[in-house]
């Protein structure tokens, strides 16, 4: 019988013609955390030259039109539909900007090509940082080659938006390439804004290839245990430091800096001058620095609204679950069991503890041998938006002790280093609680049925339904005090008596 493959997934795909470069990408599924399937980028610097000429740069058009013509080849043969492509503020801001257009128009027959307004580019930014933050509170703000823009985002809604000719290509090109003068620059623009002002104290969320290599250099100095951009938060007083000594080094510094990208060195110092003076304007706490921006916004405007309200966080859990797992009603049954053990947590904690649950059998179809490190490092390292970095250590600790890992295994140091004790604590207890369930009912939902965890003052107390395919055997008695060491309790198996009789 011939081999049959599986039927594919929709896809779409989104070209981001910017100031600096042009990127595809292109996305499978309908779900709440995009999935990139594939991602090309080309730097063209379209927009050099822009400040002084008011056009185009010849030369990053005529690769434009060769770089367009394989991105459209691409999208065809991946059949990704829709295809779009979506130009800013070069394109937009120069005089040769529509007849630059009109010759891709040429080249990509019957493919959209937006221009984007600085309202519109600003709008699709902050829809890609809230798909991946949905209660998002402070300043958005996105750097490319040509333009800033700057949005107010107020407990995860849009509020208002302004574009900014503070662009790294153009900072550089409007100060001459000096630093200095750039931050005289920068301050005067913002100083437009004026309810920038009003995020003190909040967050400030930034998008952009140039802040992106900013958070790399600094993970790469600090020996940060996750090389993940997406959500790596720094303090206000870190990021003044970072930004201070990128905007005052020589080039030949630059170089010499672990994790500096060769590509962005000229970029740097005005992508630091900007955001030290967006620090000083907004007051903010802290900075957190995103991976969804632009292409994540167009991609949600085209999910329907149902998928759009999802919890990111527990979107994820339930995809790995459809496919990892082995039954799907076992998830909501393991909450309700492992609920006993965490009576005083909070809204974040139980959510938590719902995706953990639903994370918990995605070793199921690994080999043995390895299945604590593979989950582990599924959990850790897993594309997508929705999990922050607190999240995706908690999540992938709770999933190791699951599979039975050793507490002190050394695949687990970067989850030690990234949780505080209590945090880490609620891990270990959700694992090895989540081994005993597994332990317990094979993975289904119907054996589950027949135990139950309760205290009894300092008693952990596994209440065991007679003829319900369960028993205290010596793996569930090992794993049960195991559980009532990590609580700080004394392990007790009874037989479960119908509520009558107790």
């Amino acid at each position: 019988m011939p081999f049959a493959p599986p039927a594919r997934l929709p896809r779409c795909g989104v070209v981001d013609l910017g100031s600096n470069s042009v990127r595809l990408v292109v996305y499978e599924g309908h779900t709440r955390n995009p999935m990139p399937i594939f991602n090309e980028k080309a730097v063209l610097r379209l927009g050099r030259g822009l400040q002084t000429t008011g056009r185009l740069n010849e030369e990053g058009m005529a690769q434009a039109l060769t770089v367009m013509h394989r991105y459209h080849a691409v999208a065809r043969a991946m059949g990704a539909k829709p295809f779009e492509v979506l130009a800013t503020a070069a394109v937009r801001d120069a005089e040769n900007g529509p007849a630059f257009v009109e010759a891709l128009r040429d080249r990509l027959a019957g493919v959209p090509i937006h221009i984007l307004s600085g309202v519109e580019e600003a709008a699709y930014s902050a829809d890609g940082v809230l798909c991946g933050i949905p209660a998002a509170d402070g300043v958005l703000a996105d750097i490319g080659g040509g333009s800033l823009e700057v949005v107010r985002l107020v407990d995860g809604a849009r509020g208002p938006s302004q574009t900014l000719r503070l662009g790294v290509i153009r900072l550089a090109e409007r100060s001459g390439g000096d630093p200095i003068r750039a931050r005289a620059i920068a301050e005067e623009d913002l100083q437009t804004v004026p309810w920038l002002s009003h995020a003190a104290g909040s967050d400030l969320y930034l998008v952009g290839g140039a802040w992106r290599a900013l958070a790399r250099i600094h993970m790469a100095q600090t020996g940060y245990p996750l090389n993940m951009v997406h959500h790596y938060t720094i303090g206000r007083e870190e990021a003044r430091d970072l930004t201070g000594l990128i905007s005052s080094a020589t080039r030949k510094v630059l170089e010499r800096l672990p994790g500096a990208p060769r590509r962005r060195i000229d970029d740097l110092p005005f992508a630091a001058v900007a955001l030290r003076r967006l620090l000083r304007v907004t007051a903010v706490r802290r900075v957190i620095f995103s991976a969804s921006g632009l292409r994540e916004g167009w991609f949600m405007r085209r999910m329907p609204a149902e998928i759009q309200k999802q919890d990111p966080l527990l979107s994820t859990a339930w995809e790995l679950a459809a496919r990892h797992g082995r039954d799907p009603s076992l998830p909501p049954a393991l909450m309700d069991w492992t609920w006993p053990l965490f009576p005083q947590e909070t809204a974040e904690t139980s959510r938590l503890r719902e995706a953990m649950c639903w994370m918990s059998d995605i070793g199921s179809h690994d080999h043995p041998e390895f299945r604590a490190e593979q989950a582990f490092l599924r959990v850790l390292r897993q594309p997508g938006v929705g999990l922050d970095h607190h999240s995706r250590a908690f999540l992938a600790l709770a999933v190791a002790l699951r599979y039975e890992a050793d507490s002190d295994a050394a695949f687990l140091r970067p989850s030690r280093l990234l949780l505080d004790i209590d945090s880490a604590n609620r891990a270990e207890v959700l694992g090895i609680a989540l081994r005993l369930a597994y332990t317990l009912s094979a993975g289904t939902k119907d054996l589950l049925a027949g135990t139950r965890l309760r205290i009894e003052g300092p008693r952990l107390v596994l209440l065991l339904r007679e003829n319900s395919g369960v028993f205290a055997g010596e793996s569930v008695i090992r794993r049960l005090e195991r559980l009532a060491q990590a609580v700080g309790l004394q392990a007790a198996a009874e037989r479960d008596l119908p509520a009558a009789a107790e």
